[in-house]
């Protein structure tokens, strides 16, 4: 059995000594409890214990959970989107963080245009320039930006997924995205997981994704 509560107390105090170290206060730094592959019953646990922030992969498996989780959480999209899901995906999260390519975020605003509401979203950077990984890269941003000015688009800031490797890797990648998202006015930085949280709250995140930490392994 999974103890949730006693998982998140220990990401807690993990997040508070980190904030210290970095000067900052921990309620400037957003818990995303990750979910993916996870029950219902441990995201309710989560819930429970005071968890307000849920992050899932996938729009199905997140609109299912969400439809079985009572309580007043706000679901975020932490996975790739693909642009037949858009509707789908605005029906249930509160924000998207996986935003990079200009034909996405027009299918957002065009599906909330309709809703009249703004789609509230964050533009993923590959910082590490890794073939593998989606996200828009660095020299790209600005353009983006650019071409997804919208009434209907409300972009908060910016997320990253750094490559495998050391502590030092993941912190230059990092310290990357905060000075990109300082270059361009935004104000959310949503990296760190669990093996690099702590990293990413002391270069400058304010929305953190973890899920093993207080799930246990999937």
């Amino acid at each position: 059995m999974v103890d949730v509560a006693a998982n998140l107390a220990a990401v807690r105090a993990r997040i508070a000594a980190a904030a210290a170290r970095a000067g900052r206060s921990p309620d400037d730094v957003t818990l995303i409890a990750v979910a993916k592959t996870k029950p219902a019953a441990l995201v309710q646990a989560a819930v429970a214990a005071g968890v307000r922030d849920i992050g899932e992969n996938y729009v199905q498996e997140g609109l299912a959970k969400r439809a079985a989780v009572p309580g007043a959480a706000r679901w975020h999209l932490i996975g790739p989107l693909q642009r037949n899901k858009a509707a789908r995906a605005l029906d249930g999260f509160e924000l998207i963080h996986t935003v990079d390519n200009r034909t996405l975020g027009e299918t957002l605003a065009r599906h909330a245009a309709t809703r009249g509401a703004p789609a509230r979203l964050l533009l993923e950077v590959n910082v590490g320039g890794e073939a593998s990984k989606h996200g828009v890269a660095p020299d790209a941003l600005p353009s983006l930006l650019e071409h997804l000015r919208d009434p209907y688009l409300s972009i908060e800031g910016l997320m990253t997924i750094p490559p495998p490797g050391s502590s030092e890797v993941a912190r230059r990648c990092f310290r990357h995205l905060r000075a990109l998202r300082d270059a361009v006015g935004l104000r959310e930085l949503s990296m760190g997981m669990t093996d690099d949280f702590e990293i990413a709250i002391e270069e400058g995140a304010t929305m953190v994704r973890v899920g093993r930490a207080i799930f246990g392994a999937r």
